[in-house]
């Protein structure tokens, strides 16, 4: 293995926030928050990552326990998605 100058996964160094802000755990649970409020408007994928966010860094039990419900919600759609490409690959031949 040779040894590498940067490397994120064993730096010690904390991050920070690309304009230097100090804020951007705040800013990450703003914008989790943001994609949930407007969940019609967003693909299940980035869903499902403001839920895992707000799952484990909200600020509120039930905002906690909210997200991890609608982390489950989220997840029984997707066969569902599958099966239905499916049928409707079958449908067109």
């Amino acid at each position: 293995m040779t040894n590498m100058p940067f490397s994120p996964a064993c730096s010690t160094a904390p991050c920070r926030s690309v304009t230097g802000d100090d804020n951007w755990p705040q800013d990450r649970l703003a914008e989790a928050r943001a994609v949930i409020a407007d969940v019609a408007h967003h693909s299940d994928h980035l869903v499902r990552l403001a839920c895992i966010v707000l799952a484990a860094h909200g600020d509120t039990a039930a905002e906690r326990e909210d997200a991890q419900r609608l982390l489950v919600v989220i997840d029984a759609r997707r066969p569902v998605r599958r099966a239905q490409r499916e049928d409707n690959g079958r449908a067109a031949e």
